[in-house]
């Protein structure tokens, strides 16, 4: 089972998930992207419930999803691709407290310094690294890519220029994100 794991106020029905799940529809491989809360805790728990559930599991994880995919990666032992992670999240997403965008419907929801706290619990020191796939682009204007690089220098990396966030072009990297996950 392959489970994508969302970005902060995204849902699994974003693009990139409808992408993944496409290619791996046509591949015929079992492919989840849950729609997670916001809330870190209960996240996680969805995602522990949906990992306990099935046999093989692998994790492809965006942004805020790759952090969660790298605890979940090092806690279970399973093989993860974080697409420009979010290494530092409880800093990062400060800059959004109070009222944040839902990217479902542009509904808000209340971010607030208890859910920073979460996300620290969730914070990881290592981790198999050769488990761990990276793909950043330096162009993401939101997070910093070296952060990344620094936290999992052995990991697997593909790094390219320019780009943004959402990592322009992923359709490019499916076979080998399939391969690495295989």
């Amino acid at each position: 089972m392959i489970i994508y794991i969302h970005g902060f106020g995204s849902h699994g029905l974003g693009s990139k998930a409808n992408a993944f799940r496409t290619y791996f529809k046509s591949k015929r491989e079992p492919f989840l992207a849950p729609s997670l809360s916001y809330i870190p805790d209960l996240a996680i728990q969805t995602l522990e419930e949906l990992i306990m559930s099935y046999e093989s599991v692998k994790l492809i994880g965006s942004s805020l999803g790759g952090f969660y995919a790298l605890y979940l990666a090092k806690k279970y032992g399973l093989k993860a691709v974080l697409i420009n992670p979010s290494i530092y999240p409880h800093i990062t997403l400060k800059r959004v407290l109070g009222e944040a965008p839902s990217f479902y419907d542009e509904s808000h929801f209340a971010w607030m310094e208890l859910h920073l706290d979460m996300l620290q619990k969730y914070e990881t020191d290592s981790t198999v690294q050769e488990d761990i796939m990276l793909l950043l682009q330096k162009g993401d204007e939101t997070l910093d890519y070296k952060e990344a690089l620094t936290k999992l220098p052995n990991a697997k990396q593909i790094v390219e220029e320019g780009g943004s966030h959402s990592f322009d072009g992923i359709e490019r990297y499916f076979d080998e994100v399939a391969d690495f996950l295989d």
